[in-house]
């Protein structure tokens, strides 16, 4: 015969079974900490930072602190930030390029529960420094040959002179501070040729309502070049609102204009506080066109140097540049390129004109700023042109 259990003992089992419950739940929960509940900080926090004098950039950091669960240590180089999440407070990071740069370090017992210190750090270039208007004595050079290729024209700017046969001077303010709102007024007297080294010179003096002077040297109607491999030897100077440009221009440019003619930059920089995309250590290589609707187009590339600025070290510029396409280089090691097959980019199957100049202020760079040096210096090695 069944029996009916009692409906009392029902609700006992149930009681147990909740309580039980309860109690497997809180024995869970024990060793994990409330946040809500009042925590003991971590303490005495001890930081140290060295640098690796054989490795540029190289910065490691050690922290210490009582009563610390775990470190976090936040490193940030202009656009770019690493956090560190350490148990033991070591992290260490490399700087890409020169600054002043802070680092913080944190000793936490909770995500939300720290303490920290800021330390500040400078990364100075391992470049020795030299004398104001001298060129560097060192950098990347490159070789007087290439297999496939034929050296057709070279200036090596020996004498004390430009020779008169490959450049002129242009003078002035051009329309519209030569089309970008620039701000210097080019000189003549801006330009030196010494020791095999082409100087110009930017300078802060006013003359004719310019706040700035500069040069700007043009091989047009001289000297003129359709493809090949250019190779330009230059370190270049540096600052905000400072724009040096190696570049090449259409020589129909008096008949057809701009952008009509085409501009082949070889190198141009953006001088001032370094980014992914501008700054004292960051080559371009850009063209600009007119394209099928015969309105202004550009295509642009750039590259960040791993060790210093450019104006530490000589540094070769380059394009490899043939009727299907035009690759731009540093160092030799490609950084950028441009397929030109197509019927839009027919400017760059004519012949280019050399310029270089020394732009102070415009629209891409702005002014200089109170932090801004002068006087400043393009100095340009060589510049040769090798052809198939």
């Amino acid at each position: 015969m069944k029996k009916e259990i009692p409906r009392f003992s029902k609700y006992l089992n149930l009681v147990v079974i909740v309580l039980c419950t309860v109690l497997m739940i809180n024995a869970c929960k024990k060793d994990e900490p409330d946040e809500n509940q009042a925590v003991t900080l971590p303490s005495n926090l001890v930081v140290s930072v060295s640098q690796d004098t054989s490795n540029f950039g190289f910065v490691s950091v050690k922290a210490n602190a009582n009563n610390a669960n775990f470190y976090t240590i936040r490193f940030t180089e202009n656009d770019n930030e690493m956090i560190d999440q350490s148990n033991n407070g070591e992290a260490s990071y490399t700087f890409k390029s020169a600054g002043s740069y802070s680092i913080i370090i944190r000793a936490h017992v909770l995500d939300n529960q720290y303490i920290e210190k800021i330390e500040n750090v400078a990364i100075v270039s391992n470049v020795p420094p030299r004398v104001i208007g001298e060129s560097p004595t060192a950098g990347y050079s490159s070789p007087l040959s290439y297999p496939n290729y034929t050296l057709v024209w070279q200036d090596e700017f020996e004498g004390t002179s430009l020779l008169s046969t490959n450049w002129k001077h242009e003078i002035g303010t051009g329309n519209n501070g030569w089309g970008n709102s620039e701000l210097q007024y080019y000189k003549e007297e801006n330009t030196k040729v010494e020791n095999g080294v082409l100087t110009i010179t930017a300078e802060k003096q006013i003359f004719n309502s310019s706040s700035y002077t500069s040069s700007r040297i043009s091989s047009q109607g001289l000297q003129s070049f359709k493809y090949g491999r250019i190779d330009i030897r230059a370190a270049a100077p540096y600052g905000q609102g400072i724009w040096p440009a190696l570049w090449m221009l259409g020589e129909n440019f008096p008949t057809t204009g701009w952008p009509q003619c085409g501009e082949i930059d070889i190198m141009e920089m953006v001088g001032g506080e370094s980014t992914s995309v501008r700054g004292d250590n960051v080559t371009h290589g850009t063209v600009h066109w007119a394209d099928a609707n015969n309105t202004h187009a550009e295509f642009n590339g750039n590259k960040k140097i791993s060790n210093g600025i450019l104006y530490d070290n000589f540094h070769v510029f380059s394009i490899i540049w043939d009727m299907n396409g035009i690759t731009w280089y540093i160092d030799d090691q490609s950084f950028h390129a441009i397929d030109t097959k197509d019927n839009q980019f027919d400017e760059f199957r004519e012949k280019y004109f050399f310029i270089f100049n020394v732009a102070v202020g415009g629209k891409w760079p702005g002014g200089p700023n109170p932090n801004t040096t002068f006087p400043q210096y393009l100095h340009v090695d060589y510049v040769r042109v090798f052809q198939k």
